[in-house]
């Protein structure tokens, strides 16, 4: 028989937070097919379901939030021995940056992991838009930065994003005035330039309603149904 072992609990905890087995994907690092796989091979093994299945999301059974409990109480332990062994010779400053977009979405869970594991390193987070960020992790200012990819800086890929284009859920259709007005990150940032190029191609007129380097701006104006972005 088939053992729960951390990693399997690891992968049902990501599955019931991400409410997904491809968001779930995304923070484990895998393919939605592998942790789909992985997780119904687990449920054949015991014999019962975990997760009830939709075509957009998943949800716990009863035997899977009993499992859920006990998934989370193992992975705190495992960070609890890990720390208490590792903890008294990791101390010092790690200064990361990362571009607004970044922060809200990719940041919290692992600093507050980071932190819980290793109090006494202190964490300095600098918020820069990508191309500003570069300049600074060659000059290790930075010890390390999520940023877009870019020419001339190697790293370890994390996930890919598809750009999208968004407009405010109610109000007059703005997406289709012309010339579009569109909110964009200031320049040098890749988004702003697949943007463009993205309209370039297909040949829209548009006009810069709002440019900004932060995303806060850029989502109010398209909250407040000024542009697209």
């Amino acid at each position: 028989m088939k053992k729960l072992d951390l990693d399997v609990m690891e992968m049902i905890v990501a599955v019931a937070d991400a409410g997904s087995f491809a968001r779930a994907a995304e923070t484990l690092h895998r393919s939605p097919s592998a942790v789909s796989m992985q997780i119904k091979a687990i449920e054949e093994v015991l014999g019962k379901p975990l997760f009830t299945r939709t075509t957009r999301n998943v949800a716990l059974t009863e035997d899977g939030r009993t499992l859920l409990d006990y998934g989370r109480h193992m992975l705190a332990l495992r960070e609890e021995a890990w720390s208490a062994v590792v903890r008294p010779e990791i101390r010092g400053r790690v200064t990361i940056g990362v571009p607004d977009d970044y922060a809200s979405s990719l940041l919290p869970s692992v600093l507050r992991r980071f932190a819980a594991a290793h109090p006494r390193v202190e964490i300095r987070v600098i918020g820069l838009p990508s191309h500003a960020l570069i300049p600074l992790l060659k000059d290790n200012t930075l010890d390390l930065a999520c940023i877009t990819k870019a020419r001339g800086v190697t790293g370890d890929f994390i996930r890919h994003e598809p750009m999208v284009w968004v407009s405010a859920r109610s109000g007059r259709p703005i997406w289709r005035e012309r010339p579009l007005p569109i909110a964009v990150f200031a320049h040098g940032s890749a988004a702003r330039a697949g943007a463009i190029a993205a309209l370039q191609q297909a040949d829209i007129q548009y006009r810069m309603s709002y440019e900004s380097p932060s995303l806060l701006g850029l989502i109010s104006m398209v909250e407040a149904g000024l542009a697209v972005a």
